[in-house]
């Protein structure tokens, strides 16, 4: 008799439809108690922000089990409410509230951000006590410069090497475009000898060469990253080898950048210039 009990409850135990409707009572269990936690803020998916300066810049917000509840968003410096729901409650067209049915992200769009707009938003929650999430916007603006520079002064015959450096970037640039006297650099030009690297990075930098140099290659040399401001270089092919001797440090050779001080600079100019009515 103990047998066939035994067996009897093995085989109720083990039937397919009976762990299917324990399997789905554990689910419920969970989902039961996850939905007894309450609204809370996934915060995996609601980090801090670092926008680039004039680039649309996205400040999102999960919140888990929202149930009837409402979502708004407020800029904390000044306690300026921005968003409720997916209406926006501000002048500031620059300020929208984004949000997908069914989805558990509520995202705070600001285009044109400047820096100004660098903060804490507090992403708010209408429960009782109301909860809140707070997300840094960080705003930069990409710093761009050629080394060596604002002038520099080439021995004719040497190499013109030319360093860019972007700096502070969230994102390299898509391209770094080089101009001499405001037209874009060829490459492939008949003047020949001109090349250019490129390493996009956390700091990208790039680097142009220009072989043996000539007066025509005198002038305002630029570069232009696609994400920052351009910087400038005006670059000087001098035919000095002979009365440069006592002043060396003002000149780059053979592609080595060396900038000497603003009196060095002057005793090179001055230098020349007697040196032209001798």
């Amino acid at each position: 008799m103990a047998f066939w009990i035994f067996m009897l409850c093995l085989s109720y135990c083990s039937h397919p439809a009976l762990s299917a409707v324990q399997s789905t009572g554990s689910a419920s269990s969970n989902s039961l108690a996850d939905s007894a936690r309450g609204p809370h803020f996934d915060t995996s998916a609601s980090k801090n922000v670092t926008a680039l300066l004039g680039k649309t810049a996205y400040l999102n917000c999960r919140v888990k089990n929202l149930a009837n509840r409402t979502v708004s968003w407020v800029r904390h410096r000044d306690v300026h409410l921005l968003t409720v729901g997916r209406y926006t409650y501000t002048s500031d067209q620059r300020f929208r509230a984004i949000h997908q049915p069914h989805s558990e992200d509520w995202t705070l769009q600001i285009k044109y951000p400047q820096h100004r707009d660098s903060g804490i938003y507090e992403c708010q929650v209408s429960s009782t006590p109301h909860l809140s999430h707070f997300i840094h916007l960080t705003v930069i603006e990409p710093d761009t410069e050629i080394v060596g520079g604002p002038e520099l002064f080439i021995d004719r015959g040497s190499t013109i090497n030319l360093t860019c450096v972007v700096r502070h970037s969230p994102e390299p640039p898509a391209y770094i475009f080089w101009n001499h006297n405001d037209a874009i650099i060829s490459y492939s030009s008949s003047r020949g000898g001109v090349s250019v690297a490129t390493e996009r990075g956390e700091t990208s930098r790039s680097v142009l060469l220009i072989q043996k140099a000539r007066p025509s290659d005198s002038g305002n040399y630029q570069c232009n990253p696609s994400n920052a401001r351009p910087a400038n270089v005006t670059v000087h092919v001098l035919n000095v080898a002979n009365v440069i001797g006592e002043h060396p440090e003002a000149m780059q050779h053979g592609g080595n950048q060396r900038m000497g001080s603003t009196v060095n600079v002057f005793a090179l100019l001055t230098i020349l210039l007697l040196n032209s009515y001798c």
